[in-house]
């Protein structure tokens, strides 16, 4: 007599069991229905069955159900599963949002370069976005202004080996920093910028436990501005490292400046 396994079904149609995996809180996934790529923000018990809330890197939140074959982790298929009780919280991102690295050494850095402004907005830069510099190699340098930048690009002479990203503060039509911009017409280059007038005002106010960035008069120090309507010292150093201080991630900032940064990483690190 043959014996037959109690599973009569055909090997082909058996669908392959994908790893379960516990949903931490900050780790990154995508949803496989809808693309919808976030960090875990909590697991909740429901009528329905179990659910987890993903939070993207805008703020933006969206509930799914947690079922077999539902994500994606780092592009493989993979069923999310309640934690533990107890269970070790690990980070899986790094502050700009992005899946980290655990134990990556920083890379020999590239002939590109990303130029910022000022020191505040290279500070803010490295807060954010540091780890993920060091993994591709990008240096960041700042300018102290771009009245020059015509002949800062001339000089750093960019090729497809060597592109150059620069963020801009206060590039809006009309304003100088737009009409500077304009000059630069070099292919293997970006120039990209935020409507702020300071890279202060990036941050958003809530982080700072402020209600809003007060309106500074036109031939005002702005920065003094700020800690004048504000009541703080007026110490623009110390204002600018308690500002730095409320930054913890991409989370604190506004979504203007997030995707500027990001563009010009792309810029400089991808094949052109």
């Amino acid at each position: 007599m043959r014996s037959y396994q109690p599973d009569l079904t055909p090997p082909w149609k058996k669908s392959t069991p994908a790893p379960e995996v516990p949903a931490e809180p900050d780790l990154v996934v995508e949803e496989a229905v809808s693309g919808f790529c976030g960090a875990v923000i909590r697991c909740e018990k429901t009528a329905q069955g179990p659910t987890v809330t993903l939070e993207d890197r805008f703020g933006k939140h969206r509930v799914f159900p947690m079922e077999p074959h539902g994500f994606l982790l780092e592009g493989k298929v993979v069923t999310l599963v309640r934690p533990s009780a107890g269970g070790p919280v690990r980070p899986a991102r790094t502050a700009s949002g992005s899946v980290a690295v655990p134990g990556a050494r920083a890379r020999v850095a590239r002939a590109g370069r990303i130029y910022v402004e000022g020191r505040h907005d290279a500070e803010l830069v490295e807060r954010v976005w540091g780890d993920d510099l060091r993994i591709e190699g990008v240096v960041v340098e700042y300018l102290e202004g771009i009245d020059d930048l015509p002949a800062i690009v001339r000089e750093f002479a960019p090729g497809p080996d060597a592109r150059l990203g620069v963020l801009v503060d206060h590039l809006v039509p009309g304003s100088k920093e737009s009409r500077i911009a304009a000059q630069v017409t070099d292919a293997d280059v970006l120039v990209v910028g935020h409507p702020y007038i300071d890279v202060w005002e990036a941050v958003k106010p809530s982080s700072v436990g402020i209600p809003g960035w007060p309106a500074v008069p036109r031939g005002q120090d702005w920065k003094t501005g700020v800690c004048r309507a504000l009541g703080w010292p007026e110490n623009t150093g110390a204002a600018w490292q308690h500002i730095l201080s409320r930054v913890g991630s991409y989370k604190d900032l506004e979504p203007q400046l997030l995707g500027r940064v990001e563009e010009l990483i792309d810029f400089v690190t991808l094949p052109a």
